[in-house]
């Protein structure tokens, strides 16, 4: 097995980047299901680093669900259908199929959670979506502070439904979809486009205000889909 391992920069915190590294290599399949690493002194020599710098690598893999350590034996990457957490590179949403598929799982999550924070939201999730909104008008173009005012406004539709899990699963996806909204935000200048995304999440804001779940289902799933469009996903509508 020849697995392509740089030299870790000392200035990261080493366990995290040296873990974040196997990670991707079990991943992209280059380290197989079932497959044992190299040894604590293979990749402590490898990565010019300590053993127990290793040892605290494979701990957080370990935790990750991505490996399974066995007493004097060693570590052996796990099948995906046995792991236990999400691991997804940003390196990977640049291949648009990947991303699409991300896409995908966005949509039904999403839809869901408009409809749950439009039953559940109280007054002090709608001043957050409000002042989130208001961060993302004014401009002729899309600015990196808007941005991330889109992505709080999505954050706070998760929080509005009151569920720690819509929180957690949209807030996850959020950080990786940032990348593509960047890239639309790049690609589409125009001021008729920022207006559209604009008008979208009002319509939004204004179905959850009216505490109307089927209309906010609705006025998400045109938002996602429109949005899709923008990136060129191509998405099936059903």
């Amino acid at each position: 097995m020849v697995i392509d391992f740089s030299q870790i920069r000392r200035n990261e915190h080493l366990p995290a980047r040296i873990a974040s590294q196997i990670g991707r290599e079990i991943s992209d399949g280059r380290i197989a299901p079932g497959e044992k690493l190299p040894t604590e002194h293979i990749l402590a020599k490898t990565f010019g680093v300590s053993r127990s710098v290793v040892r605290e690598a494979i701990a957080q893999l370990r935790n990750e669900g991505l490996v399974e350590t066995r007493q004097g034996v060693g570590a052996f990457a796990t099948d995906f259908e046995h792991r236990q957490s999400i691991r997804i590179e940003q390196g990977n949403l640049a291949d648009q199929a990947s991303f699409r598929s991300l896409f995908q799982l966005r949509l039904p999550l999403e839809i869901e959670a408009a409809g749950l924070a439009a039953a559940n939201h109280t007054a002090e999730d709608l001043v957050k979506l409000d002042e989130a909104l208001e961060q993302m008008t004014g401009g002729e173009k899309w600015t990196e502070k808007g941005v991330l005012a889109d992505l709080a406004f999505h954050r706070q539709i998760a929080a509005s439904t009151h569920n720690e899990y819509f929180l957690l699963f949209l807030g996850f996806i959020a950080e990786r979809i940032h990348l593509a909204i960047d890239t639309a935000r790049e690609a589409a200048v125009l001021t008729e486009i920022v207006e559209v995304t604009i008008a979208e999440h009002v319509a939004i804001r204004d179905a959850l205000a009216s505490r109307d779940p089927i209309r906010a289902r609705e006025a998400m799933r045109h938002h996602l889909h429109g949005a899709a469009s923008r990136l060129d996903l191509q998405l099936k509508v059903y």
